[in-house]
């Protein structure tokens, strides 16, 4: 078959054999949603011609840096910059990171072709320093392109967009590893059986997600990327967390009671990935996808400005390069009267992302400190977040993740009032794991978020304690700070109090932690603001309490 959506870089055998070429030869519409619409149903997906003008199209409205390399400048550099070299035997850029270049349905020239954009894009952009999904994106628009200058173009196009709203692919290493954090938040929250599976299954939870990058670009067969790729050329970078996260849930669910193929779990998703062709359709991936409710791009975009705000503080730059980041619970420095080392790294992967770049720093300890609520607060105050542990005399073991310093609490005036933000949970270990996180997460149809920009006159009580920063990235907490949400009434953002008599966690309807003052008893059940089940016997004594901060290991 002579298509025209072919070139000279394409295997027309296996191009056949991967994507049918029978759809529609045009695109009239220009209307944004109409698009969404064309893109998620896959309007262009099956003529290749077409497909490569809606790309064309699609790249020259990106709106981009004044001077933006284009196609006669790459016909310009590259004799100079490949020079006699064997395309086959090209070095590949730095800033790829040693990723291999998928070929999906190039020939031998195609992959020499791609060698040789990626290094005349690497002289175009000094700036670009850390970009492993760039050999993909460029493979995979050699086969809509009519030569390389033109695929040149469209690459260069996607690098230099200047739209502060509308991200495509991270070109640091700063960039790369908040956006891999970011995923590692997404799946704790909306894939809490992956993520279940996953931290039984590894020894580093986070090591897993910061692979998601290379999952899409890299394992994915063309007929699933070059889908994903149609819908994100739309929609923008949001798109690839919600594959990402549908990827993980098909896997668990092939995976789950299953053994593992090896004793590496990145290694089975990657193969998992290359062969997903065999058990999920590009159609089943993307409605999978979109299935999965998200909060506003905003949220995403708060979250992985808070994630990078605290790599720089551990000293990770634009410029860096790739490093060892995550850190886990160090088992020679762990010591605690109520939990092992195992069930602290197991919580440690429940908690953001950006503390878990932390070690746990015991602050508290009824053995060491006594029985005594005042001295908790002391020992507490200036922290943030904590982690509360408690075992009762009956050996159960639960307790609560604590996003805002117990400060706070003094804004009320001696009175009991609730702050903190909805990235507390409260869990309970023994004699069973289970975590309840703020109810708005498993249910984002209570609410609608608002505007980033709140008044003290729309805030609900509970929010009052709170002072609106400009930054929004001044809270530890932004993601889910309860500021951002029209909540339907106040019981669903009553996550912590604490008065002279008592600590509470989580309010509405009930109480999921009740501490009296002298740290003896307590009690616990179903609150509103976790829609939890009791946490332990319903009235408990208390044999061991522990709070724990989160120390950057730089510090020590």
């Amino acid at each position: 078959m002579d298509s025209p959506g072919y070139n000279c870089f394409v295997d027309r055998d296996k191009m056949d054999a991967a994507i049918q070429d029978l759809g529609p030869k045009e695109l009239s519409c220009t209307e944004l949603q109409e698009l969404k619409q064309l893109a998620r149903q896959g309007y262009w997906a099956r003529s290749h011609a077409l497909r490569g003008k809606v790309y064309q199209r699609l790249i020259r409205d990106i709106p981009c840096r004044t001077v933006t390399p284009d196609a006669s400048v790459y016909s310009d550099i590259v004799g100079k910059i490949v020079g006699k070299h064997s395309t086959s035997s090209l070095p590949l850029p730095e800033f790829v990171d040693n990723t291999q270049v998928p070929s999906y349905c190039l020939n031998a020239r195609g992959e020499g072709a791609v060698r040789k954009i990626l290094l005349c894009i690497a002289n175009q952009f000094p700036d670009v320093s850390f970009c492993p999904a760039l050999p993909a994106v460029v493979a995979l628009l050699l086969h809509y392109s009519i030569d390389e200058a033109e695929c040149f173009e469209k690459a260069c196009r996607i690098l230099a967009c200047n739209d502060p709203g509308r991200k495509l692919i991270d070109q640091s290493f700063l960039a790369f590893e908040s956006s891999c954090m970011t995923f590692g938040d997404l799946v704790n929250k909306y894939c809490q059986a992956a993520h279940k599976l996953m931290v039984a299954v590894s020894e580093d939870v986070l090591q897993v997600y910061a692979d998601w990058q290379r999952w899409l670009f890299g394992e994915l067969p063309l007929s699933h990327f070059a889908r994903v790729f149609d819908v994100f050329l739309v929609e923008g970078y949001k798109v690839l967390y919600r594959v990402a996260l549908a990827i993980l849930k098909f896997f668990h669910k092939v995976r789950a009671g299953q053994p593992l193929e090896s004793d590496n779990v990145k290694q089975d998703i990657r193969e998992f990935v290359k062969d997903i062709a065999k058990t999920v359709s590009p159609e089943k991936l993307l409605e999978k996808a979109f299935a999965i409710r998200l909060f506003s791009r905003k949220e995403i975009q708060l979250l992985q400005m808070a994630n990078e705000k605290a790599l720089k503080q551990k000293g990770i730059t634009v410029k860096q390069k790739r490093q060892f980041v995550h850190l886990a619970v160090h088992a020679e420095n762990f010591r605690s009267e109520i939990v092992s080392v195992k069930e602290m790294r197991d919580i440690w992967s429940w908690v953001p992302e950006r503390f878990a770049l932390c070690q746990p720093l015991l602050l508290f300890s009824s053995l060491q400190h006594g029985y005594s609520l005042t001295r908790f607060y002391f020992q507490c105050e200036g922290h943030e977040p904590t982690l509360l542990l408690i075992k009762t005399t009956q050996k159960e073991v639960c307790g609560a993740y604590l996003s805002t310093d117990w400060s706070e609490r003094q804004k009320f005036g001696g009175k009991l009032g609730f702050f903190g933000t909805g990235e507390c949970f409260v869990f309970r270990l023994q004699p069973e794991v289970q975590r309840y996180e703020w109810v708005v997460i498993r249910h984002p149809e209570l609410t609608k978020p608002t505007s980033l920009v709140s008044s003290e006159t729309t805030a609900t009580p509970a929010m009052l304690s709170h002072s609106v920063s400009s930054d929004p990235t001044d809270r530890l907490s932004p993601f889910l700070a309860t500021r951002h949400f029209n909540l339907p009434s106040k019981t669903e953002s009553m996550f912590m109090a604490g008065g002279a008599d008592c600590l509470i966690i989580g309010g509405g309807g009930g109480q999921a932690l009740y501490i009296d003052g002298d740290l003896n008893r307590g009690r616990t059940g179903h609150c509103d603001t976790f829609n939890n089940q009791p946490l332990c016997s319903e009235n408990f004594l208390i044999a061991a309490i522990e709070a724990w901060g989160f120390q950057d290991p730089d510090t020590q």
